[in-house]
């Protein structure tokens, strides 16, 4: 596919995607969807990546959100069709086999938000902001804010944010869960790199189970997820990766897995 609004590269198994319309505060489109749409099933196919990092161009703005201008004019059909192509793309990103990480440089608002929690884990700089600010224009999240955000920072916080549309900056952010780690602006894609090179060291099936039992587990009661993450658990003593792991332990080495 020929990308006009983001750039991918592949390094060292780690490929980054850049929303590249920094001009326009990277707002999301529904072509910016579509090339994502793309991006994501290209990552999760080849086999030589294993983590994905996204970010926004520039230092002002992850994802300063949706792109007004075109949306304005939308039937409720259009609006709806919009958000469920989003929410299938974000939730492509969730279940992937690769973990992806948000590294959010600046503004992270509506879309931009919404994208970064459907990530595994989120990356700030010191100068990032985070909101879903759709009231102040008269709608709703429809990217799945209202749904990840209190999954991440519970029902009370995450209400403050959509009902009022305020944003927290990256020291708030960081205290109520949801992002990971805060790091100056400079650090910040190679702090990123850093974590998913970390991970790539990693066993790949399982990595890929982990995600699949938090991800899967969180839909479920604690009784079935418990149960979900037992079969899980014993699915990886048939893989080879679970002989040569523990043996590497025992015989006091560094693992060589087979993703196997």
């Amino acid at each position: 596919m020929d990308l006009k609004n983001l750039l991918l590269e592949v390094n060292d198994s780690i490929a980054t995607v850049t929303v590249n319309r920094p001009a326009a505060m990277n707002a999301m489109t529904p072509e910016t969807l579509e090339e994502l749409q793309w991006t994501v099933a290209a990552i999760d196919g080849r086999d030589e990546i294993r983590a994905a990092v996204i970010t926004g161009a520039g230092a002002k703005a992850f994802i300063a959100g949706a792109d007004i201008s075109l949306m304005r004019d939308m039937t409720s059909t259009q609006a709806r069709d919009l958000a469920l192509k989003a929410h299938g793309i974000f939730a492509a990103i969730e279940r992937s086999s690769k973990p992806f990480i948000a590294a959010v440089n600046g503004y992270a608002l509506g879309g931009g938000c919404e994208l970064s929690m459907a990530c595994d884990i989120r990356i700030a700089s010191e100068n990032a902001k985070f909101g879903q600010p759709e009231i102040n224009i008269g709608i709703l999240p429809g990217f799945g804010g209202s749904q990840r955000l209190p999954r991440l920072v519970g029902k009370g916080r995450a209400l403050e944010m959509i009902l009022t549309g305020d944003m927290v900056d990256a020291a708030e952010a960081l205290r109520i869960g949801l992002v990971n780690k805060v790091v100056p602006q400079a650090e910040l894609l190679g702090e990123a790199h850093k974590l998913a090179a970390k991970i790539t060291t990693k066993g790949r099936v399982a990595v890929k189970l982990c995600k699949e039992a938090v991800v899967n587990g969180l839909e479920m009661d604690l009784a079935r997820a418990c149960a979900y993450e037992a079969e899980l658990f014993g699915y990886s003593f048939a893989t080879a990766d679970q002989k040569e792991g523990m043996a590497a332990f025992l015989e006091k080495r560094a693992p060589v897995f087979q993703d196997r």
